[in-house]
């Protein structure tokens, strides 16, 4: 029966971001397969057997009218948040249903423009809101901020999307004390810092070198080193200079590690440590591409093989690099001796790697017609691709803010 519902729907997934820039929890958008009917009570039973208490929190976003009303009508109280879209509430049934899902305590999110709330006898259904930003909207929002005399027009413990700059995410999560706000403006924040050369987090490298002292073994020391794009870029760089003298190119992170030992790491490391960034704004972008990565492999299924695992990874892991070094891809990833199966797909989009590639791209958004169209391109079961989506976040780690 469970591969009967995931083989009925098409996800894809948006992160969201708290004031720490630390993942808050997760948009799952599901849509349904042309005229197929949706379980929705088996969705979510699916649901509650993948997801474990240090799971992420879920928003499940339904693309569909009959789909949110099923969600509305069979969710228990305890079930994921379900976004409930200001348009769909002029349709009665969907207002009765969303009254009777509030009175069950069903957790719902008013999604619609910021400059037109919902009146309060709507508001009060809704635990919290998602709230679009349009372009004047961000304008008078920035305005307000450069005015001592002009109150925020944000509200407090709201969600936010359309957040398209690196100003305005700082009055959401920092001034307007927002709750999170939908997806990052990765393309500004990167401009905002193209004058400054990118380094690897401060916070990686100290727990890698926590690792190595604590003599935690290669897996787990492979594990850290792939949590930051850059550092092990970085590493894999370093292995292959003429300063460490190996005689063979590396060219995984797994070879690099144990040709290059825990004490040559550690110093390494230390040298690395004063020069390390600490700029929160990266994190979501670098737990983004890690993302991706932990997708890819995923989705290739590479099976018990180690190597072929953590070949798969890297092309997911350094498939944006271009965005953090301003150069092209092909020229930064052929400094190293890497596969040519990793430089295919990462910078060509060609070769076995591609297919997984370009579908973990493709669930970082709500395009269910692009998804479809790459599942069918590359032969790919719908049904594997959304359980390998689930059991990848799934598995995301939450650090819950600590109560102001």
């Amino acid at each position: 029966m469970v591969q009967s519902v995931l083989g009925s729907l098409v996800l894809g997934y948006r992160p969201l971001w708290n004031a720490a820039r630390k993942l808050a929890g997760v948009q799952l958008y599901v849509h349904g397969q042309g005229s197929q009917r949706v379980d929705a009570a088996h969705l979510l039973r699916t649901l509650q057997e993948l997801w474990s208490a240090g799971s992420p929190p879920l928003l499940l976003s339904p693309r569909s009218q009959q789909l949110l009303l099923d969600l509305l009508q069979h969710a228990p109280r305890g079930a994921p948040w379900i976004e409930v879209p200001d348009q769909a509430l002029a349709t009665p049934a969907v207002r009765d249903a969303a009254q009777k899902a509030h009175g069950r305590g069903l957790r719902l999110v008013w999604r619609g423009p910021f400059h037109n709330l919902p009146d309060a006898d709507t508001a009060r259904l809704f635990d919290n809101s998602l709230l679009q930003l349009s372009g004047s909207d961000a304008l008078q929002t920035l305005a307000a901020a450069a005015s001592a005399e002009r109150p925020s027009p944000l509200i407090a413990g709201q969600m936010y999307d359309n957040v398209a700059s690196r100003a305005l995410l700082t009055l959401c999560l920092d001034k307007g004390a927002a709750l999170a706000v939908a997806g990052w403006p990765m393309e500004d924040v990167l401009h905002s810092l193209r004058h400054q050369p990118l380094s690897p987090a401060h916070e990686v490298v100290q727990k890698l070198l926590k690792a190595i002292d604590d003599d935690q073994s290669i897996d787990r020391l492979e594990h850290i080193l792939g949590e930051d794009p850059l550092l092990a870029y970085r590493f894999l760089v370093y292995t292959n200079s003429a300063a460490l003298g190996l005689r063979t190119g590396v060219d995984s992170l797994r070879r690099g590690l144990v040709m290059m030992g825990y004490g040559s790491l550690s110093r390494w490391l230390m040298e690395l440590l004063p020069h390390a960034s600490m700029e929160p704004d990266l994190r979501p972008i670098r737990t983004a591409m890690v993302l991706r990565a932990r997708l890819t492999e995923q989705l290739l299924q590479a099976g018990p093989s180690t190597e072929l695992r953590g070949e798969i990874y890297l092309c997911g892991l350094f498939s944006q690099l271009d965005e953090l070094l301003h150069e092209p891809l092909g020229t930064i990833l052929r400094r190293l001796p890497l596969s040519d199966r990793i430089v295919n797909a990462s910078a060509l989009r060609t070769g076995a790697y591609a297919p997984s590639l370009e579908l973990a791209c493709a669930l970082e958004s709500e395009d269910a017609g692009r998804i479809r169209q790459l599942c069918e391109a590359h032969e790919m079961a719908i049904e594997d691709v959304n359980r390998a989506l689930l059991r990848v976040l799934s598995e995301l780690s939450v650090e819950r803010p600590a109560a102001r």
